[in-house]
């Protein structure tokens, strides 16, 4: 037996229908008997009594009404403010708050609260919300069930979230570098069309999707990301980026972008839109170790020595042989291009990478000598080993010791390429500024829960992934604070946020909110973040 409900176009009227269903063995198919029960109340959603003609039942009882007036609330609530009082104060110095009101003036205070919980509740799914929020205050202040925040993200449009990127953007420090990255997110689900098999950054197994996310380098903050299908390479993302950021009205960048994405056309296409670009790249590209070889010895002198990083720096300006197509005059431009490749040696590098290649080779030599071969192998087999077999001696391995010189020759090297005029150890700072997004993928995937994706739509996913952006944003800034002021010397990110989030705070019908206790520790990290101590109305 089930409750239905049926719209009625003539008289406007929702009726409810008690719904009993059998089986009819003679048409041998499931059949239901419909009775008649009320009228369902579109303000409450209760089921009246009526015969079907707006008259109410004669036998049901007359429910008394109460007067009009004020209801009195007697209800008092404890609830915890340090930390989301925190992130409040964060959301409005970065415009964040004022720019989601912007694009979503409905909804943004529930991103806001969905944003907060990611945060608070280290890797916590989304349905234990109604249990936080009893506890917690927060911007909406009300629960936001399950089946809400499926809603809630399936309703956020393209155009609002690019409006959201174009105002972040422009917040943004003009004259920076922008660091981009992207990762693999792996998910279970069969429907959606972006998730497939590709290169897994984490040697996974099942398929994912791809996530693009762009960094400033001096703000510390992410302002933009792409969802791309999981069988895309990094080397095939560039040109669509530009397009996108162009379309966002970004147009003064500077990239630093990983070794996976280099190729020529993407060297190219940065020359060609006169973008200014730093980049990882490997030492097997001739043209690098060709000017490697010229400066081999010189690289590794004192002058070139930073102890602070135990590293030898040294550039090199070269030029780099550009191309161009032009198919609505059907040639090729073809010019040179200055272009600077700045030479790195590691000593902890260098140590660490002969030992890993000495184990390798006294690897490759046992499964050799013992026959146990193994398929993915067979090049270097034949690049560091001969092998010869003879009916009185039989097997016999003999390394090749000039192959096995010139692999260990660059081991501890690595090497950026720039079009902009830099000293190497500037360039490697910069490079190294990367690493906030590898920091970003960290808490995306840990922190806030993405390792594994469980959404079964498309737009839900999309939505998912934004209010996670709004989420990344809030950490990415607080990470960037406590780096800045040396707070990561007395805690960790999740005891910086617990320190804060047992502040309380007490709200009455009859009186304004008043803040509980605060110790001078937590003042301190307030005072520290640059944030004003929370005190009562």
């Amino acid at each position: 037996m089930a409750i239905v409900k049926q719209y009625d176009k003539r008289s406007g009227i929702t009726y409810a229908y008690e719904a009993t269903y059998h089986w009819d063995k003679e048409k041998k198919q499931s059949r239901c008997t419909r009775k008649l029960i009320g009228r369902v109340d579109d303000k409450t959603g209760d089921i009246l009594p009526t015969d079907g003609r707006c008259r109410k039942d004669k036998t049901a009882k007359t429910k008394k009404t109460s007067k009009r007036g004020p209801v009195p609330v007697t209800s008092t609530r404890h609830m915890y403010y340090g930390a989301t009082y925190l992130l409040e104060r964060f959301a409005d110095d970065l415009g964040l708050t004022s720019d989601l009101k912007a694009c979503f003036p409905d909804t943004y205070k529930k991103l806001l609260s969905i944003a907060f919980y990611l945060i608070l509740e280290d890797n916590n799914p989304l349905y234990r919300f109604e249990k936080w929020h009893l506890t917690h205050k927060h911007p909406y202040d009300e629960d936001i069930t399950s089946p809400r925040s499926s809603d809630l993200f399936s309703a956020i449009k393209d155009d609002q979230v690019n409006k959201f990127f174009r105002l972040q953007g422009r917040r943004r420090v003009e004259d920076e570098y922008w660091a981009y990255d992207s990762t693999s997110i792996s998910s279970y689900s069969e429907t959606l069309s972006q998730v497939q098999y590709g290169k897994n950054k984490e040697d996974d197994k099942l398929p994912q999707i791809n996530l693009l996310l762009v960094f400033g380098e001096k703000s510390g903050l992410p302002f933009y990301y792409r969802k791309l299908a999981g069988n895309i390479p990094d080397s095939k993302t560039e040109k669509h980026l530009l397009e996108d950021l162009d379309i966002l009205d970004l147009h003064k960048t500077k990239f630093v972008m990983d070794r996976g994405f280099y190729s020529e056309d993407n060297i190219n296409g940065l020359y060609k839109e006169h973008i200014k670009f730093l980049a990882g790249i490997k030492l097997s590209l001739k043209f690098v170790r060709k000017h490697l070889d010229e400066i081999y010895d010189d690289v590794r002198m004192f002058v070139n020595y930073d102890e602070g990083i135990n590293t030898y720096g040294y550039t090199v300006t070269a030029d780099w042989d550009y191309t161009q197509e032009r198919p609505y005059k059907g040639d090729v431009i073809r010019d040179k291009r200055r272009i600077y490749i700045h030479y790195y040696y590691s000593i902890d590098k260098g140590a660490d990478d002969e030992q890993a290649f000495d184990q390798r080779i006294a690897g490759l030599c046992k499964e050799l000598v013992e026959g146990n071969y193994v398929d993915s192998h067979k090049k270097a087999y034949d690049q560091f080993f001969e092998v010869k077999t003879t009916p009185k001696r039989g097997r016999q391995v003999y390394y090749k010791e000039a192959a096995i010189k010139e692999a260990r020759r660059y081991l501890g090297y690595f090497a950026l390429i720039s079009n902009e005029k830099m000293d190497a150890f500037t360039a490697l700072h910069l490079y190294r500024m990367k690493d906030v997004v590898e920091k970003a993928f960290g808490n995306l995937k840990e922190r806030l829960n993405m390792r594994r994706l469980l959404v079964s739509s498309e737009k839900g996913l999309d939505g998912k992934i934004f209010v996670e952006f709004i989420a990344l944003i809030l950490i990415s800034h607080l990470d960037h604070k406590m780096k800045e002021t040396d707070l990561y010397k007395n805690y960790t990110l999740q005891q910086l946020l617990d320190k804060l989030d047992v502040i309380e705070c007490f709200e009455d019908a009859n009186h304004s909110l008043r803040i509980g206790e605060i110790l001078n520790k937590q003042v301190e990290i307030y005072e520290t973040l640059g944030v004003e101590v929370p005190t009562s109305s």
